[in-house]
């Protein structure tokens, strides 16, 4: 039987045809590098756009901590990023009662966009620390990987839970926002509630401490732009007050706002969706397309 002829397709109109690809994200672009650039050691841009040169990657075992979610590839940071976990984990193991350690996500082997979990952690200068302490065992490489955070929170998330919560945590976040180089410590506002109402005499470390939503199975340590970092745009520097009055009423009423939502209508309640990059290599700061190019 013979093959009906099929009719030859005309081309279609000019506006129709695809004449440019569209450019790739800038998230993909950095995602897919797995090492560092060979270059001097230098944050460029800013902590929610900019990228990072000469990274050093911080080891998945050390005396006081363990990198998690090693396929993930993103701990690499700033070289006094690096140094600062490690004196964190030394010392918060040594006097505050912590085991050591656990090391969620720093940045990309080359900074940047990080999709779809993080808006900042772009330049090195970002570090993500479970709530969760060391066990006195070393974790497996497997566990490393599939081992979950504990979630400090009551179900409402307007309380620390107790069963999990302990003064070595109140220890350990006063311990890393003591630090000179720390400019910001991020925390789910009910543990800066919880920080607040613990805290008696000095309290200037405080202001460092600051409530954002979604820090409830990890703290986020946040430092400044290292001396002679021309190219790193720094954040201002925060509130002197201790952060305890005004702003975290603000916060609990968004929080209750969120809780009556939730109860009030279950079935059309929607939990944030994470923030996804559409940023291209045009739109990041000059220096980091030579930083992509580098071996």
């Amino acid at each position: 039987m013979a093959r009906p002829i099929l009719p030859i397709p005309k081309p279609l109109p000019l506006q129709f045809r695809v004449t440019k690809l569209p450019p790739l994200r800038a998230a993909y672009l950095f995602r897919i590098q797995e090492e560092g650039a060979r270059l001097q050691s230098e944050s460029l841009g800013s902590y929610t756009r900019g990228c990072l040169a000469g990274a050093h990657r911080l080891e998945d075992n050390g005396p006081a901590w363990q990198a998690m979610r090693l396929s993930r590839n993103r701990h690499w940071a700033h070289p006094i990023t690096i140094e600062l976990i490690k004196k964190l984990a030394t010392k918060s193991k040594e006097k505050d009662g912590w085991n050591g350690l656990l090391v969620g996500d720093l940045s990309m082997p080359r900074g940047g966009p990080m999709w779809p979990s993080h808006r900042s952690h772009q330049i090195g200068l970002d570090a993500d620390v479970w709530l969760t302490p060391m066990p006195e065992r070393r974790y497996s490489q497997r566990e490393q990987e599939n081992v979950s955070a504990k979630l400090m929170l009551t179900d409402d998330h307007l309380s620390v839970d107790y069963n999990f919560w302990t003064d070595a945590h109140y220890r350990l976040i006063k311990r890393a926002a003591s630090f000179r180089e720390v400019q910001r410590v991020f925390v789910h506002p009910a543990i800066k509630k919880e920080l607040c109402e613990s805290s008696e005499k000095d309290r200037t470390w405080l202001s460092k401490v600051r409530p954002v939503r979604g820090h409830n199975y990890h703290f986020h340590i946040r430092l400044r732009c290292p001396p002679g970092s021309g190219k790193c745009i720094p954040q201002r520097e925060p509130k002197v007050n201790d952060g305890c009055g005004v702003e975290l009423d603000n916060w609990y009423k968004w929080l209750h706002a969120r809780l009556k939502q939730k109860y009030k209508n279950p079935e059309n309640y929607k939990p944030s969706k994470s923030r996804y990059s559409w940023l291209t290599l045009d739109d990041m700061p000059f220096g980091c397309q030579a930083v992509l190019s580098s071996p």
